[in-house]
């Protein structure tokens, strides 16, 4: 390994050092190491793998990158065209660029269009042990990448996204074990983009919203064009402050007639809480939400709008005296057919509504639990093909505030069976 310091780098946090790392690119093996200092930059490190050869980048945690200017402090540029599929990978590719490797360092933002590392064209990227801060985007992902690797890094505090996939073509990316927090235009943000297998697991995804904006959300995915599909969000925590239009999970597809493209996710087994929305879906298909904790959901736990697939399994939703008083938690489906709820379980929830059901249609609902709800237990708005079933939705407190358990307004072929309920 290379010290850097060998090709005239000062790292005094006073030289610009950007032409010097430039050449150092190009110059050494391949390996460099960053030693303790603070390395000024004023324009990106532009890393052309197809020129520079494999290529890993170290800092052993005690290196600081600048940047002064805009642009990316790293930019890893590649040029693989294909697909995750090894036949499609080119020898050229596997012999020069494959698995570019940044590590251990610090990139702090100094200009108001400075970013952290953008990739394009990679082939097995890795990205870890990393803070990234006072940017304007941390991780940014553009045009097209293969199997990308984000894990063990603070991302933390930029005035954009934390990771960004913008307008990209990419299958296989995984984000792991990582602190994603006090972002303000997304913890985690899908925009426009091609993407199948994005795995988020083992993250600490918190407080990524804008006060001043008109939507947030820690892990946002907003598809206009392209499509996201085959994912899975599991084992984070996701939590966040009351912002306007702020959820902690938001998927939005294209439209009513193409409610297709967002989809095919799971997300288990997480602890998501603390924002106006916790899982707000819009045009989406195909979506399994089971062994999730929540909690301070200010309007709603759930909202979904024109999806359908939806399977709602066996999720606490808990009230707890300990946290925020006045947030209304509960279910909110409108305009959603083909949906499944079972074995969740809701208590003292504040929603004049726990679960309401507004113009859906074949959902089954059955072995829930809705204890001390505020008003209405469950409420199924002109709605048809619907069951509830098997279902407790008791008042226990002394006297009794639940008005009604179970009501039905319009709609047909409605069924409504073998409940205990007590209101």
């Amino acid at each position: 390994m290379i010290n850097i310091r060998e090709f005239g780098v000062k790292g005094d946090g006073q030289t610009d050092d950007s032409t010097a790392i430039q050449e150092a690119i190009l110059e050494s093996d391949g390996l460099l190491f960053f030693p303790r200092g603070n390395y000024l930059l004023t324009k990106p490190i532009e890393i052309e793998l197809s020129e520079s050869g494999r290529m890993g980048i170290y800092g052993g945690g005690t290196a600081r990158l600048i940047m002064a200017g805009s642009g990316s402090a790293i930019r890893l540029i590649g040029t693989h065209k294909g697909t995750a599929g090894p036949e499609t990978v080119s020898e050229a590719v596997w012999q020069r660029e494959r698995m570019p490797v940044v590590n251990g360092l610090e990139i702090l933002g100094a200009h108001p269009e400075a970013d952290g590392i953008e990739l394009e064209y990679t082939m097995g990227a890795m990205l870890s042990d990393l803070i990234i801060h006072e940017c304007r985007h941390g991780v940014h992902f553009i045009t097209r990448n293969r199997n990308s690797i984000v894990s063990s890094c603070h991302i933390y505090h930029n005035r954009g996204c934390g990771v960004y996939f913008e307008g990209v073509n990419l299958h296989q990316v995984n984000i792991a074990d990582s602190h994603i927090s006090y972002n303000a235009g997304g913890g985690i943000k899908v925009f426009n983009s091609e993407i199948r297998n994005l795995q988020i697991c083992g993250n600490d995804i918190e407080y990524n919203y804008d006060l001043e904006a008109e939507e947030s959300a820690d892990v946002w995915i907003d598809i206009q064009e392209g499509s996201v599909r085959e994912g899975a969000i599991v084992g984070n925590t996701i939590q966040a402050s009351q912002s306007p239009g702020g959820a902690n999970i938001r998927m939005i597809g294209q439209s009513e007639e193409v409610a297709h493209k967002v989809g095919l996710f799971s997300i288990s087994g997480n602890l998501i809480s603390s924002q106006e929305t916790n899982i707000h879906l819009k045009y989406s298909r195909g979506v399994a939400i089971s062994g999730n904790t929540f909690f301070s959901g200010h309007e709603h736990n759930i909202h979904a709008e024109h999806s359908s697939n939806i399977v709602v399994g066996c999720n606490v939703f808990d009230h707890n005296p300990d946290y925020a008083k006045d947030t209304l938690d509960g279910l909110l489906f409108e305009s959603c057919s083909g949906c499944t709820f079972s074995g969740f379980h809701f208590a003292d929830t504040l929603a004049e509504t726990v679960v309401a059901l507004r113009n859906c249609s074949e959902i089954n609902m059955m072995g829930c639990q809705i204890l001390n709800p505020q008003n209405m237990g469950v409420l199924l708005d002109n709605t048809h093909n619907c069951r509830v079933s098997d279902c407790f939705i008791l008042d226990k407190r002394e006297p009794r505030i639940m008005q009604e358990a179970i009501k039905v307004v319009g709609g047909d072929n409605n069924v409504v069976t073998s409940n205990m309920t007590n209101g």
